[in-house]
């Protein structure tokens, strides 16, 4: 089975978005799917209500998840590890062990040549117009990455 796990600031917004996204176009039997955060302050807690809203309105339930921390043995448990942003690129490889766990980290947007700024951007301090946008985007990325994964 392969293990892959998004991972943002805080767990509520864009890597919920795309645990949920990416899930929806993998196969349960040979793929597995989950998230985590790089800062504690929504640790236990559901994603952000717009996530869910515009999540649910594409016909993907992100309700049940549950913000986590990113912990060192994720490096032993998920075969790919995708940052939203640099900022959370560098605090996993802050985490690193060797060049085994540097290597199975990755921006999300690397995979989508067509975009050139390659930082999912935070859509919680916005209206719910950033949150479609960022699904969007995270969905464009998410049809390559599944193309990838299953190819």
């Amino acid at each position: 089975m392969t293990r892959i796990l998004m991972v943002c600031l805080g767990n509520i917004c864009r890597s919920p978005l795309a645990h949920g996204i990416l899930q929806s176009k993998l196969s349960d039997d040979s793929f597995y799917v989950d998230s985590a955060v790089t800062a504690a302050y929504h640790i236990g807690n559901s994603p952000d209500n717009r996530s869910i809203k515009v999540a649910k309105t594409r016909g993907i339930n992100i309700s049940t998840q549950s913000a986590r921390q990113f912990k060192v043995l994720d490096f032993d448990a998920f075969d790919y590890i995708y940052a939203m942003d640099n900022s959370n690129y560098t605090n996993i490889i802050s985490l690193a062990r060797n060049s085994d766990d540097i290597g199975k980290v990755k921006l999300f947007l690397e995979i989508n040549s067509d975009i050139a700024n390659k930082n999912v951007p935070d859509p919680y301090y916005g209206e719910l117009s950033d949150f479609e946008y960022v699904f969007n985007l995270v969905d464009e990325t998410c049809d390559i990455l599944a193309d990838k994964l299953k190819g």
